[in-house]
This record gives structure tokens, C-alpha cells and sequence, in this order.
């Protein structure tokens, strides 16, 4: 493995793989929509958004122990093949006619089942494709790479559906999936080291492994508190940071566009903290770095809705994204440098669920709340409880005194 990931051309082809595979995701999300909206009301496009979101949040701790079973490459590969070939299927039946609701509900299924089984798996390759020493810096590049798949995703969507319909952006979106694939299969995986443990053995049920993994993490000194600490920080902070958000901005005057500036400036913060994350040799004392950050980003998220005007606003978001994007990096290379290789899978299951599941679960909770006690105290609220995951933390000694030995670049 190269010492400098900026020059690991396996690294790069795995990142390369990753943001075609976020972008394709973010063209197939939107013509999904756009399809059930030109093919039946509002009702049923909501239903089938949830088609594919709830097996996914569901199924995705599942995920990593289908990774840990038959490695998190094959899984990744298959997972890629299929998505492909699916939206590549669906954009050759929209051009060729008009099929009924129930087409989209059942891609939309059988995508949200596939998406359990990826994220966990992709989250479990790097440390197979990079040192140790690396970790921080590959998610740094990852986090980069999330962010400009997130923002190339809706406008590469919009000018395929411009100039041909969902149909040109299902088969966009489908190519996309197509380069993740290939390129895929040109990363080379390295051996890790032993096992602490027994490796999953085939004869054990799914359910026995599912619950192992979660009583590894359970017992760990450092992988439990950090998902702990990463479970509190998500449930008190996705629903501000959305639904929060744009009531913030109705009862300010801000408007759509107020909303659209804040998270632009979280989008950018997050961007740099991708940089910093790659360019800085040594994170001394790593643990308390992250439990620092996530201290003042859920400060910063509280600050948010206290902000006078919509400029100091964004000039808050803008810091708060920098500085939760290296507490998140921190926190993910620390639990993948202490976690036992024949848990790796299980371990990016539940951290994949801690960032995605777990956000549906907060916003019925915050709009109830914020309709009985207003927005502001909730929003504050949603920050205090993303700082008692920093209190998590800093209460684990093994958080603490965690270090991250970085190769030099």
C-alpha cells in the first residue's frame, strides 16, 4: 500500500468507484420521484420513497453480517451489478411505454434491500485497502467524495431528465453504477492481520452473528461509547438540521433560500473539514480531538437557531460543518482501527444505521414538539442531546487516551 493516498492508485480507484456509485445514487433518487410524480399523486410518491427507505434503515444492520459472512468486496460487487442492472431495466420499460405504479414500488424495493447490503460493505473496505497509519485520510477523502456526489447527484439528474425524461435518467444513473462496477473490480484487497476472535462461521444463524456483533461493540471500551456517543449526536441533531431548519427560516423571514444557504455553508464547512482531515500529519490524543469537536459542533447547531441575522447564520454553519466533518472522520477511523477484522462489517452496519436509520425516528418527535413549546427551545434541546454524546465520551477512559498513529504523507 502507498504511503500517500493522494497517489495509491487503488485508494483513488476505490474513491473513484464510491462517487460514481453516490452520484448515480442521487440521479436514480430524483428520476424515482419525478417518475411516481408523473404517474400518480402525492400520496402515492411519498409511498414510494418509503418503499425503499424503511427496508434499507431496517435491513441494514443485516447488511454487516452478510458482509462479515462472504467479505465486503463480493458483497459491494454484487451489490453494484444489481442496482445496475435493476435501474438499467427500469429505464428501458419507461422508454418503451408507460408502466403502472406498481413498477417503481417494486425497483424502489428491491433498491432499498440492495442499499442495506451496500453501505454497511463499502464502509468496511477501507481498512482493506489502506494502512492503518491512512484511516484518517481515507475518510477525509471519502467525506470529500460524499459531498460532491451529493451535489453533482440532483443536477446531472435534472439535464438527463431535461433531455429525455426519467427514462434518460434511470439509464444515466444505471452507467454511473456501471463505472462504480468496473472500477470496483480493480481494487485490490489486502490481507488483515488475525483475527482477536473466531471469524463468522457459515454454520452459525444470521441472527446468532447480528447479535454477536452487537454485543462486540456493547462490551468494547472505545466502539461502544463512540457509537453511543454517535447515536446521540444523530437523533439530536438530524431533525434540527432539516425540518429545524426551514421553521427556523419561515418564523425568521428567510425563506426557502435562507435554507438553502445554511446548509450550503454546513455542505461547505463539511467539504474543507475533508481537506484538513487528508493534509494534517498527526492527530495526537485523537479521542479527545473528537469528543472536543462534537462539543463544539452541537454548541455551533444550537447556535444556529439563535443566529440574528441569516449572514451570521451561515457564517455559523459554515464553522459547524468544519468542525463536526473532523469529529465525524475521527470518530469513524478510530472505531475501524479498533475494531476486530471479523467485525468490520457489523461494526459499519451500525454506524451506517446510527446515520441513516435513525434521523426518520426523530422528526415526528421534533414537529410534536416544536408545535407545543415552539422551535426554539426544541432546536436547543436537539443540540443538548448531541452534547451528551460528547459527555459519552469523555466519560469512556479508552475514548480519552485514544490515539491514531498516521503514516507520514
Amino acid at each position: 500500500m502507498n504511503g500517500n493516498v493522494w497517489r495509491d492508485a487503488n485508494v483513488l480507484r476505490w474513491l473513484a468507484a464510491y462517487g460514481a456509485s453516490l452520484v448515480g445514487d442521487g440521479v436514480y433518487f430524483l428520476a424515482l420521484g419525478w417518475a411516481a410524480a408523473q404517474t400518480a399523486g402525492p400520496a402515492e410518491v411519498g409511498l414510494v420513497m418509503a418503499v425503499g427507505a424503511i427496508p434499507r434503515a431496517l435491513l441494514m444492520l443485516g447488511g454487516g453480517v452478510v458482509a462479515d459472512r462472504f467479505g465486503p468486496r463480493l458483497v459491494v460487487i454484487s451489490s453494484d451489478a444489481v442496482r445496475c442492472g435493476v435501474v438499467l431495466a427500469l429505464a428501458l420499460v419507461l422508454a418503451l411505454g408507460s408502466p403502472g405504479l406498481w413498477v417503481l414500488v417494486l425497483v424502489a424495493l428491491v433498491f432499498g434491500i440492495v442499499d442495506a447490503l451496500f453501505m454497511p460493505a463499502v464502509g468496511a473496505l477501507p481498512p482493506r485497502i489502506a494502512g492503518p497509519g491512512q484511516l484518517v485520510r481515507v475518510q477525509g477523502l471519502r467525506s470529500l467524495a460524499e459531498r460532491v456526489g451529493h451535489t453533482a447527484g440532483p443536477p446531472v439528474a435534472g439535464l438527463a431528465m431535461g433531455l429525455g425524461g426519467p427514462a434518460s435518467a434511470f439509464a444515466v444513473a444505471s452507467a454511473l453504477f456501471g463505472v462504480s462496477l468496473v472500477l470496483l473490480l480493480a481494487v485490490r484487497i489486502a490481507p488483515l492481520p488475525a483475527p482477536a476472535s473466531p471469524s463468522v462461521s457459515a454454520s452459525e444463524s444470521p441472527w446468532r452473528q447480528l447479535r454477536s456483533g452487537l454485543g462486540y461493540i456493547r462490551r468494547h471500551g472505545l466502539i461502544g461509547p463512540l457509537m453511543l456517543s454517535g447515536a446521540l449526536s444523530q437523533l439530536g441533531t438530524s431533525a434540527p438540521m432539516t425540518l429545524g431548519l426551514i421553521l427556523v427560516s419561515e418564523e425568521r423571514g428567510w425563506g426557502p433560500g435562507g435554507v438553502g444557504w445554511i446548509i450550503g455553508g454546513m455542505g461547505a464547512g463539511a467539504a474543507s473539514s475533508a481537506l484538513v482531515l487528508t493534509l494534517i500529519p498527526r492527530f495526537p490524543r485523537a479521542g479527545a480531538i473528537q469528543n472536543l469537536t462534537l462539543i463544539i459542533g452541537s454548541a455551533g447547531i444550537g447556535g444556529l437557531v439563535l443566529a440574528p441575522t441569516l449572514p451570521v447564520a451561515v457564517a455559523l454553519a459554515v464553522l459547524t460543518g468544519l468542525v463536526c466533518g473532523i469529529c465525524g472522520g475521527l470518530a469513524i477511523a478510530l472505531i475501524q482501527t479498533a475494531t476486530d477484522p471479523s467485525y468490520l462489517g457489523r461494526v459499519s452496519s451500525v454506524m451506517a444505521f446510527t446515520a441513516v436509520g435513525l434521523a426518520p425516528l426523530a422528526y415526528p418527535a421534533f414537529g410534536f414538539a416544536a408545535d407545543l413549546w415552539g422551535v426554539t427551545p426544541v432546536f436547543l434541546a436537539g443540540a443538548a442531546v448531541s452534547m451528551a454524546g460528547a459527555i459519552v465520551g469523555t466519560s469512556a477512559p479508552a475514548v480519552r487516551r485514544a490515539e491514531l498513529a498516521l503514516a507520514p504523507s
